[in-house]
């Protein structure tokens, strides 16, 4: 991922799980920030035409409503594991249980398992049953 600030590539980095992992996510405040860099560097005998500026506004709008779109399916796919058994992967090897519950945390949606309370990230199933 290239690391832009004030309109400078700072510096890229390279990790080849986590772009297979991430492949085809971009954020929507790294389509603002390319904007608005544009905006600020962009040539003042040769502005941007209006209806550019508009189509990519609607492309930023479009990006933004696919992004809410995808997390609520994440969330009814989540709400319909409960009661499903599931195999998911964590740093400490793999785990399975009953799916109990599920829960939202700062890093995404984590399934409740079994009776013990143990989570994992939805993103880290590997295995419904």
């Amino acid at each position: 991922m290239n690391t832009i600030e004030d309109g400078r590539i700072l510096g890229t980095s390279a990790n080849s799980s986590n772009y297979a992992a991430n492949k085809a996510t971009i954020y929507k405040n790294d389509f603002l920030k390319l904007l608005i860099t544009e905006l600020k560097f962009q040539n003042p005998l040769e502005p941007l035409e209006s209806k550019e500026y508009i189509a990519q506004l609607a492309t930023f709008s479009t990006l933004e409503q696919l992004q809410n779109l995808n997390e609520q399916f994440s969330t009814m796919w989540a709400v319909n594991l409960i009661g499903k058994n599931v195999k998911a992967s964590d740093e400490k090897g793999y785990v399975s249980g009953e799916v109990r519950g599920v829960s939202l945390s700062q890093g995404g949606l984590k399934l409740i398992l079994g009776d013990g309370g143990r989570t994992v990230f939805l993103k880290d199933v590997i295995e419904i049953s």
